[in-house]
């Protein structure tokens, strides 16, 4: 069947439509997305203001009207970090759901960290054996630990780019101060969970996800993206090291014109950095590898799970 996958994340609201059915492979046939960066339209309350809710409405009901026209047959419509921290999140969620008929579920930071966990292990496979996954997205940090497909161990924390670029961040270029002082903060944050995946002792095999992560590879020398999804690509600790203090003394415009760097993420990328810097750093991971699937294809295969049990 034709599955569309509704992601309204941090950064973008993202449709993925895919063929799909269980056993098998999703094939993708669609991708419609568009930049909202709800976790950047929040007030002092902490709530998504009046604007923000009517550009994600209009946001949605452009995705449906795409949907439509790609023939989708099911919708699988989720909400991430933004929605799920916004003091007014019943009531945006009653709204779009009024406007569109569109029912959101939020899922809660583990579950996203297990959901991009199961897409990491089904596309590295068993042969891989305990895998440590990092994915950071706009509004937080998910980190999973495991050797089945269900992970062990999963954590999500507040450090997402767009959050941290929003709070810490705030001149252009960033200002030195304000660097270390980020960086302070992502490292002591990152340092309070490290205890609880290490108990389960090293991993054989550490991978990554997400824009961020991509980006910054890119930088380092992988493969563009026009390569191929089979193509291997690996971050090393020691090229994102070379590449922080750079990266920390450009500007977003400057940062746009790097290689594999989208003009949208550009001002981001600082923050994201820093945090895939602490994680390698404290997790003590030399290499890892970028896994083309994630949250999204995750949703798709615990969807498919449950139509073959059904």
């Amino acid at each position: 069947m034709r599955l569309g996958v509704l992601d309204v994340g941090s950064n973008t609201v993202h449709l993925l439509v895919v063929d799909a059915h269980p056993g098998a492979r999703p094939l993708p046939a669609h991708s419609h997305k568009a930049e909202l960066r709800l976790a950047q339209l929040l007030d002092e309350s902490g709530a998504i203001g009046l604007d923000g809710v009517e550009k994600l409405i209009a946001t949605v009901r452009d995705a449906l009207e795409a949907a439509e026209d790609k023939g989708v047959q099911a919708l699988l419509p989720f909400a991430t970090s933004a929605v799920r921290e916004a003091s007014n999140a019943d009531d945006v969620l009653a709204r779009v759901q009024a406007e569109t008929g569109v029912e959101l579920q939020v899922l809660t930071g583990a579950e996203e960290a297990r959901l991009t966990f199961l897409a990491a292990r089904r596309w590295f496979g068993w042969s891989a054996g305990k895998l440590l996954v990092l994915d950071i997205g706009g509004g937080s940090l998910e980190i999973a630990y495991g050797m089945d497909e269900e992970p062990d161990a999963a954590a999500s924390l507040p450090l997402g780019a767009g959050r941290l670029t929003a709070g810490w961040l705030p001149t252009d270029p960033a200002d030195p101060a304000d660097i270390r002082a980020l960086r302070r903060h992502v490292r002591a944050e990152i340092a309070r969970t490290v205890g609880e995946f290490s108990r389960f002792g090293a991993p054989d095999h550490v991978v990554a996800t997400s824009k961020t992560f991509k980006q910054l590879a890119r930088l380092a020398g992988a493969a563009r993206s026009t390569d191929g999804l089979y193509v291997q690509r690996e971050l090393k600790r020691r090229s994102l090291e070379d590449w922080v203090p750079r990266l920390a003394s450009m500007t977003a415009d400057e940062r746009a014109e790097l290689p594999g760097v989208s003009p949208g993420r550009s001002s981001q990328l600082l923050a994201g950095a820093l945090v895939a810097e602490g994680a390698m750093d404290l997790f003590a991971v030399e290499t890892l590898e970028i896994c083309p699937w994630a949250l999204r294809e995750g949703v798709i295969l615990r969807r498919l799970d449950q139509m073959a049990s059904e």
